[in-house]
């Protein structure tokens, strides 16, 4: 299948454009917002109602920005926004770097190496908030890229409110590392398990940002 992205994943432009898979949640309150903005001017009504339509269409613009971002130099870089919820050896020999995702974080997460997707798979579940241990029965997208350092997992977890995980591209696809693969609709998680060997350059607690923040250490 050909590749659906159109953007340079190292792009180092300033400027932010909006996350491809919002236009359902973007569209109805931009138009309702236009609406009572158009109408204000004639009813006290409609004057009231701008406010809050308004607010929201801002607060939607801006869950949704999806901003360019020059891509760090590392084996392993962060696919998504967020802090660092845990980090997890695995029975394996892999480890665990759970990464979750505020409304206020950028929703659209990135490869974390270069590489070709050899699975999407979608797995229903609940609805748990992502913070929550019980998130981890909740509806994902479990992601296996083959790279230079083997297979690499990475799963998007739905939390309370982010109830869609919009993959960009499906299996098959070659992507660089940092490029655009999917989003997850407001808060939510993202997992990915680095192979035995690598070791985690993050802690607990710490910001990280898609695309930027290196994972692991030489």
């Amino acid at each position: 299948m050909p590749h659906s992205q159109t953007s340079a994943p190292r792009d180092s432009r300033s400027g932010v454009r909006l996350a491809r898979g919002a236009s359902p949640w973007l569209l109805p309150t931009v138009a309702a917002a236009a609406l009572s903005l158009t109408r204000a001017r004639k009813s006290g009504r409609w004057a009231a109602a701008a406010v809050p339509t308004t607010a929201l269409a801002a607060g939607m613009l801006w869950f949704f920005r999806d901003p360019e971002r020059e891509i760090a130099q590392g084996r392993v870089i962060s696919p998504a926004d967020g802090v660092v919820q845990s980090i997890m050896p695995w029975k394996d020999g892999r480890t665990r770097v759970a990464i979750f995702m505020s409304p206020l974080n950028v929703h659209v997460n990135r490869a974390p190496l270069a590489g070709t997707v050899t699975s999407v798979e979608h797995i229903p579940g609940g609805f748990v908030p992502a913070f929550n241990k019980e998130s981890e029965n909740n509806e994902r997208v479990v992601w296996h890229f083959d790279t230079e350092l083997g297979d690499i997992e990475m799963v998007q977890i739905a939390g309370a409110v982010a109830r869609r995980i919009v993959p960009y591209v499906p299996a098959g696809t070659k992507v660089e590392q940092g490029e655009r693969i999917g989003l997850i609709r407001f808060g939510s998680r993202v997992d990915i398990y680095l192979p035995e060997g690598v070791e985690v350059a993050v802690e607990v607690g710490q910001a990280t940002t898609a695309g930027v923040t290196r994972i692991d250490r030489d």
